[in-house]
C-alpha cells in the first residue's frame, strides 16, 4: 500500500490472474531452471523428498531439459511462448471487461495483473503490481477449468507464500473452479461447432484432459478426474454425441506409474487400427494454447493417428482470447466478487 491512500476513495480491486507457466526461452539452460522448479513442487510430485531430489537432479534434469527445448523451439513464436501471449491478451480482455461493467458502480478501480505459477511474470511480481495500485481487495483468478491440487491448489500455495512475508495483507478470495460454468461450456460448444460447420464433422471427437497419477484420486481424494468428467458431459451432449463417439482421455503421462486412463495417445492409436478415419481432438483444461496442445496434440498425436491408419485429424484450438471465451471468465470473476464494494450483481 502506498503512503498516499485515501480513505475518502473507494478501495481498488485486483485480480491475479495465474496459469502454470513458460520458460524465459526455448533453450536447455531455461528449460532447466524452469522444470527444477516445476518439478520439485511437491503438489506435482510427492515422493519423498530426499528420494525424488536424487532423481530430479542425477537423471531428469541431465536430460529432460535438452528434449524438451527441442519441444519448444516447435511451438515458439517471434513474440514468445504462446502460453504467455494469450496470458497476456486474456488478462487484457479480464480487465477491460472488468471495467466495462463496473464503471457505473462506486466500487473503485480495477486492475488486472498475470502472476504465472512457475517461471516469469512471478505470483510475487503480480502481487506487487497491484500492491503498487493500491489494491486492498485481489481475487485470485487460476486459469484452470477444473480444480486440481498439482494445479489451483499449487497456484493458491505460492500466492499464500507471497502474501505470508508481507506486514500488510489485502482482503482475497480465490476461483476455485469453473469446469461446468455454462458460459465457459458454451464457448467450448461454439468452437467445436464453427469447426465442423465449415469442414464437417469427424467420425469421432477426443476430449482430452492433462493427466495425473491415478493414485491422486483413488488415494487422495482429488476431485480432478470427476470434474473433467462433468465438463466432457456437458460438451458431447451439448453436441448431440454419444460416449462411444466423443470419448474422454488423459493425456502428458510422466514417468512409469499408472495415470488417469484412457490415455489419449493409446486411445487414437486403436481408433486408427480400428478403422476409423477422421478425430477431431479438443482439450477443454488448457484455458491457452502452449507446449501440450500445439506439440503434443496437433503433432505427436496426430502422427499417432494417421500411422495408425487415420487420414483426416484436427486439433480444435484452446479457447485463448475469443470474445465468448473471455466473456465467461469476466462473468466467473464478476460472481466471485459480488459483496465487494459496490461490485454489481449479475
Amino acid at each position: 500500500m502506498t503512503s498516499d491512500y485515501n480513505e475518502k476513495h473507494p478501495a481498488a480491486t485486483g485480480v491475479l490472474v495465474a496459469n502454470l507457466g513458460t520458460p524465459d526461452a526455448p533453450t536447455k539452460a531455461a528449460l532447466k531452471t524452469y522444470l527444477r522448479e516445476f518439478l520439485s513442487d511437491p503438489r506435482v510430485v510427492d515422493l519423498p523428498r530426499w528420494k525424488w531430489k536424487i532423481i530430479l537432479e542425477c537423471f531428469i534434469l541431465t536430460t529432460r531439459p535438452a528434449k524438451s527445448a527441442e519441444a519448444y523451439k516447435e511451438v515458439w513464436t517471434d513474440e514468445g511462448s504462446p502460453l504467455l501471449v494469450i496470458s497476456k491478451q486474456q488478462a487484457a480482455g479480464i480487465e477491460a471487461g472488468l471495467r466495462q461493467r463496473f464503471q457505473a458502480s462506486n466500487s473503485g478501480p480495477i486492475h488486472v495483473a498475470l502472476g504465472m505459477r512457475y517461471g516469469n511474470p512471478s505470483i510475487e511480481s503480480a502481487l506487487q503490481e497491484l500492491e503498487a495500485k493500491d489494491c486492498q481487495r485481489i481475487l485470485l483468478f487460476p486459469l484452470y477449468p477444473q480444480w486440481c491440487a498439482a494445479t489451483t491448489a499449487s497456484t493458491f500455495d505460492a500466492f499464500a507464500e507471497a502474501v505470508k512475508r508481507r506486514s500488510w495483507m489485502p482482503e482475497f478470495r480465490m476461483v476455485r473452479d469453473y469446469y461446468d460454468d455454462p458460459g465457459y461450456i458454451e464457448s467450448l460448444v461454439k468452437s467445436v461447432r464453427e469447426v465442423w460447420h465449415k469442414d464437417g464433422e469427424p467420425e469421432r471427437l477426443l476430449i482430452s484432459f492433462h493427466g495425473i497419477p491415478a493414485r491422486y484420486f483413488t488415494e487422495k481424494g482429488d476431485p480432478y478426474f470427476c470434474f473433467c468428467s462433468k465438463t466432457a458431459r456437458l460438451l458431447r451432449e451439448a453436441l448431440g454425441r454419444t460416449e462411444e463417439n466423443a470419448m474422454m482421455s488423459f493425456q502428458s503421462l510422466f514417468g512409469k506409474e499408472e495415470w488417469l486412463k484412457p490415455y489419449t495417445d493409446a486411445t487414437l492409436k486403436a481408433w486408427g487400427a480400428e478403422g476409423v478415419k477422421s478425430v477431431d481432438v479438443i482439450c477443454p483444461g488448457f484455458s491457452a494454447d502452449c507446449l501440450e496442445t500445439i506439440e503434443e496434440i496437433d503433432q505427436e498425436n496426430r502422427e499417432y493417428f494417421m500411422e495408425a491408419g487415420g487420414e483426416k485429424f484436427r486439433y480444435i484450438p484452446a479457447l485463448n482470447a475469443r470474445d465468448d471465451h473471455i466473456a465467461a471468465l469476466v462473468d466467473v470473476a464478476q460472481r466471485s466478487m459480488v459483496g465487494w464494494g459496490d461490485a454489481p450483481i449479475e
